[in-house]
């Protein structure tokens, strides 16, 4: 993949929703919701400031994130992998 996202923007590949319940029902995939937590692929390299200074991302490539459910633009790559590009402030938080 080479996709570098520009400016406070993150590349993010979302996690599988579960299939099943902790009662061992399957969950249909029409039924599915849509998943919230994803890993960052890569980010941009930071947001200009009113000031004309750079401001560096929080997150990093690696970092698992949950994110809005319906924030980001989907993508899909050459390869077929589905991919979400989101601005870092519509990233909720990182999990540690």
């Amino acid at each position: 993949m080479n996709i570098q996202p520009l400016g406070d923007r993150v590349i993010i590949k979302p996690l599988e929703a579960e299939s099943k319940t902790k009662g061992g029902i399957v969950i249909p995939d029409t039924a599915k919701e849509k998943p919230q937590e994803g890993k960052v692929v890569a980010v941009g390299k930071g947001k200009i400031s009113d000031d004309g200074k750079l401001q560096v991302l929080e997150v990093k490539a690696g970092d698992k994130v949950l994110y809005g459910k319906y924030s980001g633009t989907e993508i899909t790559t050459k390869e077929g992998e589905e991919l979400l590009i989101m601005k870092e402030e519509d990233i909720l938080a990182i999990i540690k």
